[in-house]
């Protein structure tokens, strides 16, 4: 199962690495990607909190160094994707995977990033400054998880990849 884990992750990587230069919102220093949160919620579903983590992190590494990311991309995207993840494993409920994306990007994550802006781009904003672009692209990337994952409830050989129980209770 690792090495099932470690491809998907790496295709998910490739594709936000991908959609990143393609598929963006610039909100002064940040670019809002809803891609990324699409990314997140289905890797937190289909992979796990850990793996999730690993796959925002290296996006935004890699986006960064091929500038077509800003720093913000880090809390952002990393605490959005571990929350989703965690919710969802302790649930396995779909729906809480896509509120713990909103939450930990659009607000959590969103707090998180106003240090970076204030600190290393020297911007003069207010600490919420970020909360509304940021929860505007997760809740739509978020959504578009969500139809994708249960569109794929129905689809015999993925509930088989998921396991006996599929991915809800």
């Amino acid at each position: 199962m690792t090495t099932r884990k470690l491809v998907f992750t790496a295709l998910f990587v490739a594709l936000g690495v991908v959609t990143g230069d393609i598929i963006f919102i610039p909100i002064g220093v940040s670019k809002i990607f809803p891609v990324q949160h699409v990314i997140n919620v289905l890797t937190a579903v289909l992979l796990g909190p850990w793996y999730s983590v690993i796959c925002a992190f290296t996006i935004s590494i890699i986006r960064n160094g091929l500038g077509t990311g800003s720093l913000l991309a880090f809390p952002g995207s990393m605490i959005g994707a571990f929350l989703a993840g965690y919710l969802f494993r302790k649930t396995r409920i779909i729906g809480l995977a896509v509120i713990g994306e909103i939450i930990g990007t659009g607000f959590i994550g969103a707090l998180a990033s106003y240090p970076i802006a204030k600190l290393l781009y020297g911007m003069d904003v207010a600490a919420f400054y970020f909360v509304t672009p940021f929860s505007l692209a997760t809740i739509a990337g978020s959504i578009l998880a969500y139809i994708i994952l249960k569109s794929l409830q129905h689809y015999r050989p993925f509930m088989k990849w998921m396991g006996k129980d599929g991915m809800n209770k």
